[in-house]
C-alpha cells in the first residue's frame, strides 16, 4: 500500500499554482522531463553545489540537467520527484534571481481565470526590460569586422546618438540621471538582440529545443561522446612530459629563467585537461574524472579544481549574467558591460560589487590592463582556490565529502616541490627566484585570454523566461577559429560555444561537432559567432573600450549634474 501511494504520490499532476506556492515556502522545485523534482535534501550533497540548483528553481531545467550529468546519475533523480506537470512550461524566475512567489493562501484567493492573467502579465514583465527612452548618452564602438564572423556576430547595437558630451548637452539641456542613461542603454542592447535572434515566442523557442535534442541524438549516434585516449590524450601526455623534461634540464643547467617557460607551457597545457576531468570528459566516470582534475590542479598546478568546477558550473547556467555569473564578475578591474556602473549584488559572491573610486579609475583603462592583468591572474585563481579549501564551501556530505582534504593534501604537495624545493632550495638569489615565478605565470596568460576571450565581447542581456538554453549559449559565448594543428595550444577552449552546449563531449571530438553546430544553426536561424584569435581579441578590447568610454561619459554627465545642483 505504501508502495501505491508513492507511486502515485510521484506521478501526481502539480499545476502551476500549485508549484509557486511551494517555492513560495522555501522548496527548491526543478522540472526536468516533465518530473517535478523537490531538490532541498540533495543541496547540501551536489558536488557540483547548490548555486547550481537554486538558479533552476521554477525553470524546465531538462536541458541543462542532461547536458551536465551521466544517464546513472539522471536516473537517480527518479527519488526526488514528487510529481509531475501536463503541458508546455513558463518558467518561472528563480527566487536567487529575484523572482517572487505568492503564498499558497494568496493564490487560493485567485480565481484559474484570475492567476492565469496574473501569470501572463508577471511573465510580461520579466521579459521585458525598461521602457525608458533610447539613451542620448551612449554610443558604442566601433568594432572590428570579421571575415570569419558568422551573420554579423557582434553584439554592441548602433547608435545615431551624438558622441561628444557638449552636443549632448546642447540637445537636452536637463542632463539624464545615472540611473536613465543606464536603462536607456539596457533597452537598446536588449532591441538589438531582439532583432538579431529568434523570436522568444514559445512556438519558436519549442522548436529550437526538439532540433537541439535531436541534434545530441546525431552527436551521440555518431561516437562524439567517446573519447579516443591513444589519439587524445596519449599525444597529449607526450607532450606533458617533453616540456616537464626541458623544464628539469634547463634547472639542473642552472638555466634558471629559461627554465620558467616549460614550466608555464605545462600549466597551461595540463589546465586543458583538468577542464575536461572536471566536465567528466575524460573517462564520463564520475570518481575517476573528479581525481585526475583534483590530482593535475592541485598537486602539479596549485589550483583548487573543485572551486574551479563550483565557480564553472554556475557560469555555464547563466553565462554572461552580471549578476550571478562568477566569470565576468571582475570589478574593480574590468567590466564588460555599463550594467556593473551600478553597484550589482553578485548571487555567487554575496556581496554587493562597489562602482567605487577605484572601479571607476580601473574601468577607464581597462583595455590598456587587460593583457598586463592576464599575466598574473594566475594568482588569483590561488587566492580563490585557497578561500574555496580552507573555509569548506564545498560539499560536506554525499560523495564529494572527502574531495576538500584530497585537496589540501594536494596543496601542499604543491607548495613543497614547487615553492620549497624548486623555488626557494634550487634558484638562487632573489631577483632569479622573482624573475622564474613572474615568468613561469606570465606564460599562463594564454590560457586566461582564451577564457575571457569567449565571452567578453557577447552579450550580457537578459532576454527574459522563454529563451531556450541553446540560444541563451550561443547568444553569450563566441567559437574562435584556428588551424588544426593549433588546437592543442587553445585546448578545446577555441570551441567555448559548442562546449556550452554539449559540457561532456571529449574536446578532441569538437572540432568534428562544429560542423553539426554549424548545421544546426543555419536550420534555426541563430547566429554562430565565429572570430579569428586576432579578430576575437580585437572584439574583447573593442567592447573593454566602449565600456571604458561609457564610464567616462557617465562621469562627465554626473559632474555636469552636480554643477547644476
Amino acid at each position: 500500500m505504501a508502495t501505491t501511494t508513492l507511486a502515485q504520490r510521484k506521478t501526481q499532476i502539480l499545476s502551476r499554482r500549485e508549484i509557486e506556492g511551494l517555492i513560495a515556502e522555501g522548496r527548491q522545485l526543478v522540472i526536468v522531463d516533465d518530473k517535478v523534482l523537490k531538490l532541498d535534501a540533495w543541496l547540501p550533497y551536489h558536488p557540483g553545489g547548490d548555486l547550481a540548483i537554486r538558479h533552476m528553481v521554477g525553470r524546465d531545467a531538462t536541458d541543462e540537467v542532461h547536458r551536465f550529468h551521466s544517464a546513472q546519475t539522471l536516473h537517480l533523480t527518479t527519488r526526488y520527484q514528487i510529481g509531475r506537470i501536463q503541458g508546455p512550461w513558463l518558467n518561472f524566475v528563480p527566487p536567487i534571481q529575484g523572482g517572487s512567489f505568492r503564498a499558497r493562501e494568496e493564490l487560493d484567493k485567485l480565481s484559474e481565470a484570475e492567476y492565469l492573467e496574473s501569470s501572463s502579465s508577471e511573465h510580461d514583465s520579466a521579459s521585458s526590460s525598461s521602457s525608458a527612452a533610447q539613451s542620448p548618452v551612449f554610443e558604442p564602438a566601433d568594432q572590428p569586422a570579421s571575415s570569419l564572423r558568422k551573420r554579423n556576430a557582434t553584439h554592441i547595437p548602433p547608435s545615431s546618438s551624438p558622441s561628444s558630451v557638449s552636443s549632448i548637452e546642447l540637445e537636452q539641456p536637463a542632463p539624464p540621471t545615472k540611473m536613465s542613461v543606464l536603462d536607456a542603454r539596457t533597452q537598446e542592447e536588449l532591441d538589438f538582440d531582439k532583432a538579431k535572434y529568434p523570436s522568444l515566442d514559445p512556438e519558436t523557442q519549442h522548436s529550437i529545443v526538439r532540433k537541439y535534442r535531436q541534434l545530441h541524438d546525431r552527436i551521440e549516434a555518431e561516437g562524439l561522446y567517446r573519447c579516443n585516449y591513444w589519439s587524445g590524450y596519449g599525444v597529449e601526455c607526450i607532450r606533458y612530459f617533453t616540456a616537464f623534461a626541458l623544464f628539469i634540464l634547463c634547472l639542473r643547467s642552472g638555466w634558471y629563467i629559461t627554465a620558467a617557460f616549460p614550466l608555464g607551457f605545462l600549466w597551461q597545457q595540463l589546465a586543458f585537461t583538468v577542464h575536461d576531468a572536471a566536465h567528466m570528459g575524460v573517462t564520463h566516470n564520475y570518481y575517476v574524472d573528479s581525481t585526475l582534475a583534483m590530482f593535475v590542479a592541485n598537486y602539479l598546478g596549485g589550483l583548487s579544481a573543485c572551486w574551479w568546477k563550483h565557480s564553472h558550473n554556475v557560469h555555464h547556467l547563466v553565462t554572461n549574467m552580471p549578476e550571478h555569473d562568477p566569470d565576468i564578475e571582475y570589478l574593480p578591474f574590468f567590466a564588460i558591460t555599463h550594467r556593473f556602473f551600478e553597484d550589482l549584488k553578485s548571487s555567487y559572491h554575496e556581496f554587493t560589487m562597489k562602482y567605487d573610486a577605484l572601479a571607476k579609475f580601473m574601468i577607464r583603462i581597462q583595455h590598456y590592463t587587460y593583457y598586463p592583468i592576464m599575466m598574473v591572474a594566475r594568482f588569483n585563481l590561488y587566492r580563490l582556490g585557497w578561500t574555496y579549501i580552507l573555509l569548506g564551501q564545498g560539499p560536506k556530505k554525499g560523495q564529494a565529502w572527502w574531495f576538500r582534504y584530497f585537496e589540501l593534501v594536494g596543496q601542499a604537495f604543491f607548495w613543497t616541490w614547487y615553492g620549497y624545493f624548486v623555488v626557494y632550495k634550487t634558484i638562487p638569489g632573489g631577483w632569479n627566484r622573482f624573475a622564474f615565478v613572474m615568468i613561469s605565470h606570465a606564460i599562463t596568460s594564454p590560457l586566461h585570454v582564451q577564457i575571457t576571450l569567449s565571452h567578453f565581447a557577447m552579450s550580457t542581456t537578459d532576454m527574459g523566461v522563454t529563451e531556450s538554453f541553446p540560444q541563451k549559449m550561443l547568444r553569450t559565448t563566441m567559437d574562435v577559429d584556428c588551424p588544426q594543428w593549433l588546437d592543442f595550444f587553445h585546448g578545446g577552449l577555441q570551441f567555448q560555444a559548442i562546449h556550452h552546449l554539449y559540457p561532456r563531449i571529449p574536446r578532441h571530438n569538437l572540432r568534428r561537432t562544429q560542423k553539426l553546430v554549424q548545421e544546426f544553426c543555419n536550420e534555426v536561424d541563430i547566429p554562430y559567432a565565429l572570430y579569428g584569435f586576432v579578430d576575437g581579441n580585437k572584439a574583447v578590447i573593442g567592447r573593454m573600450a566602449d565600456v571604458a568610454r561609457q564610464a567616462a561619459i557617465l562621469a562627465e554627465c554626473q559632474r555636469t549634474i552636480v554643477g547644476d545642483m
